[in-house]
């Protein structure tokens, strides 16, 4: 999560990248951006910087080989970093790696702006960075304005919308050795998004609490809602119970334990090995860093538990929230009616 009230923007520029695989080409500013007017800066900062608001995730270069020289975006950043003149001759050089990159045939062209801030607040210290943004998607605006006797309407087509930013990242200029510190927007939401992230940027995610918990949380879920049935014949309602009982467990504990969490959540011997071998292959594969203990995050969990679901969906009638005891609710059959049933206990009405 970012701050940025006291950030300034010093330099920009803006190019523009097409489509390789469409035949469309790049062009190429000659020189930065000069913004005289204070408003426009203001707004182009809030349109670049607040959707990392509510982000948190932090990532990394990096590069197959190993070698974080051979990552394109590293190199370039590097070189910004350590001579701020060479700034806009090196962001014609992301614009047209950026096109290198877009192999994809639904990539759309857009607007590329490289910017340089001073004073971003990430984590408590102040930091210098390098931003990278797109737009991609324009949309048509009405204008109304006062003239004798009443008003006029207009409208301008292919503008872009300052509240929604198509893609972006933030480079730090801190921790240089590991890849630096970097942020990541993608609002996209289409297949060819992994062009940006793995493709274009080639990051990896940081292993710090956040994304630990993050992902032992996710893992978790994925395995009660799609794998455990491979191996035991288990209710929904069950299946809610147990995801509630992890999500109370990040809550009242400090620090997860593997073998702690097994225990007093899944309780059962032969899913508690289960859930580990899948954990333990997930971790192999992603190199995720769940195997061992780490301080839980807060805001993880807080962001977890919006889409750890507690809802029994029955047909198109009932929805039924469970919350607490699962032996308070009962599932039956009725031969009578040839359809299924809960039964659920409780004191008082509220």
């Amino acid at each position: 999560m970012i701050s940025f009230f006291e950030t300034s923007m010093d330099l920009l520029s803006v190019h523009r990248v097409g489509n390789k695989v469409q035949d469309e080409f790049y062009i190429l500013s000659e020189e930065p951006i000069n913004i005289a007017d204070e408003v426009l800066r203001n707004l182009l900062i809030k349109y670049f910087l607040s959707p990392f608001e509510k982000t948190n995730e932090v990532y990394r270069f990096t590069h197959s080989s190993g070698d974080l020289n051979l990552n394109e975006l590293f190199h370039f950043s590097s070189l910004i970093f350590s001579d701020e003149a060479s700034f806009h001759e090196h962001s014609g050089n992301i614009a047209k790696y950026l096109y290198e990159s877009s192999n994809h045939p639904k990539i759309k062209a857009g607007e590329l702006y490289i910017a340089s801030f001073k004073n971003l607040q990430l984590e408590g210290e102040l930091l210098d960075a390098i931003g990278i943004f797109k737009s991609e998607t324009k949309e048509s605006y009405l204008k109304v304005s006062p003239e004798q006797g009443g008003f006029a309407i207009n409208y301008e087509e292919d503008a872009i919308n300052i509240q929604k930013l198509d893609k972006g990242c933030l480079i730090f200029n801190t921790e240089k050795e590991e890849g630096y510190r970097v942020m990541l927007i993608d609002q996209t939401n289409r297949s060819d998004t992994a062009y940006w992230k793995d493709d274009f940027l080639q990051l990896k995610i940081r292993n710090d609490s956040f994304n630990k918990t993050n992902t032992t949380l996710g893992v978790y879920k994925n395995f009660i809602t799609s794998k455990i049935d491979d191996e035991f014949d288990i209710s929904k309602a069950d299946k809610i119970d147990l995801l509630n009982r992890s999500m109370k467990y990040f809550k009242e504990k400090d620090s997860f334990d593997l073998d702690e969490f097994s225990e007093e959540v899944i309780e059962n011997p032969k899913a508690i090995e289960s859930f580990k071998k899948f954990s333990r292959e997930y971790n192999e594969e992603f190199d995720a860093g769940i195997d061992q203990p780490f301080d839980i995050s807060v805001a993880a969990v807080k962001k977890q538990s919006r889409v750890f679901k507690s809802v029994l969906k029955l047909d198109k009638n009932f929805h039924i929230y469970i919350h607490g005891n699962k032996e308070l609710i009962e599932k039956g059959f009725d031969d009578d009616k040839s359809m299924n049933y809960y039964k659920v206990y409780f004191r008082e009405e509220q």
